[in-house]
């Protein structure tokens, strides 16, 4: 599949009790639709082909029979639609009767799943007529040829990498021992579980939590299909509620009471990486499974580069799409770089911090977190010394921000303007004023952090750093200059992140004046300003330099978090930035992202301390172990490979 995306579905016919033909029909006619939409696997519930609700007709050999006869039909509609087609229907075996998932493709019987865990308490009487599981997988027979039929199977797909398809039944997921661990341990990356879970007051989120939980846990995707209308009512109503899960992420649930049929992508790469990174999974060697290949004829479908992923993707990764989620994040953050900040100022000793405070949006951010820091330890903010230092560069409207910044939080302010310091340098090293380079640009910011460092010095204070992580995975930050500090509060923290846990202080804060100067910093535009404003006005955009933040940051994202190849990044990101950003343009900010991102590790590898905010990081302590020398070679040579 397509940079390693498969479609699922789940789901729940209207059907009638101990009807098998007419269960069959609906099921044909679904399994068609979902065909026609790109569906690779796609799940029924729990005794589909009979209804669950048939009580002691089961004990009825018209109703078995009739139920093998209606799966051989269903088996010959699923030849042509190059689909794995999961249904739940009653099988004998030597004279018992299980309760069991049958896995189809194209025409063939792969296997039976016998549920494993047969409730027999409140509204469940399931003892009185299916055996459980046996220990070991089985042969049994089907109008002649012999089909295997097992709890420990596994279904295994040969031209689509990573996919390993396992099955169990409703409660097999509820028991304290899920068959789905073993599954997964085994090597299963998605499980089905035909169900047939009746609908009680409040059971829909314990059961959404659970389905999302054990995709979570299993580090798997996991397609639930669950019984829904058509079921007998005589004590028990069925909802019919559907999930798609994928490792924790709710992709895909159905309105219940509709017979609603579900379809999303599952990410197996996203799967994968996480399995790989994580050393306490630990796959077993599968030796007590049996495994049954199958191959799609198709692997080119409608989840192509043209129509992109049937799911949602975020175009801010780092950052809740929920606004109540969105302030919870912020909150939390806040509090674990303020309790970072804490720590190291009680191990040190020290009751004093210095930063330099420009009025943009990253030095706001650290100031903020340093008011919160002291305000725990019971400081006083006036020993924060903010420290503005203007230059060629600065503007009014930033100096007046940070001015008034420093008063509103009452820390101690500091003017120190660098002019004079700087252009002495210059004189001293021979460069010309007038040429604009990168040496006019970095003496500045060397400046400055000299000034930082002497006063810290002077006063026994820590100088607190405020460069943030998107600006240290690009390197946009001078070596030995803003690079450097002795602890920095943001250098987890990705610049689309910033602005939201800016804006969060802002709206939380309840101080007018506080949260009208936030706002403004808010709303100007992102800038070093080492270079003389043009009529009063910023002259230099960092995103007109290196490009959108926010694209840099969805770069880095799945770059960090999950290790996907450039063009699945590149095909990502056209799909979550559709109508913003064109494809060349994706692509060109993409190419100098890699070219960056490779030639500038020397700068993280010798990071100051930071506390790790998110799942990815930069910390070459951490989550980054990345050499300083190698090559993006064959990254830039996949992008290179990309048509528009």
């Amino acid at each position: 599949m397509i940079d390693g995306f498969i479609r699922v579905g789940a789901a729940t016919p209207k059907g009638r009790v101990a009807d098998p033909q007419w269960n069959r029909e609906q099921m044909e006619a679904i399994m068609k639709t979902c065909s026609q939409e790109g569906v690779k696997i796609l799940v029924f519930p729990e005794l589909a082909i009979t209804g669950y609700t048939c009580g002691d007709l089961f004990l009825q050999f018209s109703l078995i029979r009739r139920a093998k006869e209606e799966l051989r039909k269903l088996m010959e509609a699923s030849k042509g639609l190059d689909m794995v087609v999961v249904a739940g229907t009653p099988w004998e075996h030597k004279g018992k009767l299980y309760n069991t998932a049958a896995v189809i493709f194209e025409g063939e019987l792969l296997g039976l799943i016998p549920k494993t865990h047969i409730p027999n308490y409140s509204e469940f009487y399931e003892m009185r007529y299916f055996e459980p599981a046996g220990k070991e997988p089985v042969l049994t027979d089907f109008y002649g040829d012999k089909v295997i039929m097992g709890a420990n199977v596994l279904f295994q797909c040969e031209n689509v990498p990573g996919l390993t398809i396992a099955a169990e039944i409703c409660e097999d997921v509820w028991a304290p021992n899920p068959p789905s661990i073993s599954h997964a341990m085994a090597g299963a990356t998605v499980i089905v579980n035909c169900s047939a879970s009746d609908e009680t007051t409040g059971k829909d989120a314990y059961r959404r939590n659970l389905i999302c939980g054990q995709s979570a846990r299993l580090v798997s995707g996991y397609v639930y299909a669950n019984a829904g209308e058509g079921e007998s009512t005589q004590d028990l109503v069925f909802g019919g509620q559907n999930i798609i899960g994928e490792n924790g992420t709710l992709l895909k649930e159905s309105v219940r009471f509709t017979n609603e049929t579900i379809m999303a992508d599952l990410d197996l790469e996203r799967i994968e990486a996480e399995r790989r990174r994580m050393n306490t999974f630990r796959p077993l060697d599968g030796a007590e499974y049996l495994t049954a290949a199958f191959a799609y004829k198709n692997t080119e479908w409608a989840c192509g580069e043209k129509k992109g992923a049937l799911r949602f993707i975020n175009p801010s990764p780092f950052v809740p799409g929920n606004e109540a989620d969105r302030s919870s994040r912020c909150q939390e953050i806040f509090m674990i770089q303020a309790m970072g900040l804490k720590k190291r100022l009680e191990h040190t000793s020290s009751a004093r911090v210095v930063l330099g405070l420009s009025g943009g949006l990253d030095s706001t951010l650290a100031l903020l977190v340093c008011v919160k820091a002291f305000d725990m330890l019971g400081l006083p903010r006036n020993q924060i010394r903010c420290i503005t230092m203007p230059c060629f560069g600065t503007t009014d409207r930033t100096y007046q921000n940070a001015c008034s910044m420093a008063r509103e939080v009452g820390a101690e302010l500091q003017e120190i303007v660098i002019k004079e310091a700087v252009s002495l340098h210059f004189r001293d090293i021979g460069h010309d004023p007038d040429k604009r380079d990168v040496t006019y640009e970095n003496s500045q910011a060397r400046e400055r952090t000299q000034v930082l460092m002497d006063i810290a010095n002077e006063i026994g204070a820590l100088v607190i750093g405020t460069g943030d992580m998107s600006e240290l995975a690009l390197g946009w930050a001078t070596y030995n200059g803003d690079h450097m500090s002795m602890y920095g509060v943001n250098a987890s923290v990705p610049k689309t992140l910033v602005r939201h846990l800016v804006k969060y202080y802002a709206e939380t804060c309840e101080e007018k004046e506080l949260s009208g100067i936030l706002a403004d910093v808010l709303n100007t535009p992102v800038s070093p300003e080492l270079l003389p404003p043009k009529e009063g006005e910023i002259a230099q955009k960092t995103e007109d330099l290196v490009g959108p933040y926010e694209l840099h940051d969805f770069f880095l994202y799945y770059i960090l978090r999950f290790g996907y190849m450039p063009g699945k990044i590149y095909r990502m990101a056209c799909q979550a930035f559709a109508g913003e950003y064109g494809e060349e343009v994706i692509l060109k900010w993409l190419k100098i992202f890699y070219k960056r991102f490779f030639s500038q590790q020397f700068k993280r590898s010798c990071l100051p301390d930071g506390p790790k905010v998110g799942a990815a990081a930069i910390s070459p302590r951490g989550d980054l172990r990345m050499p300083s020398d190698a090559s993006a070679r064959i990254w830039l040579e996949e992008l290179e490979r990309i048509n528009l």
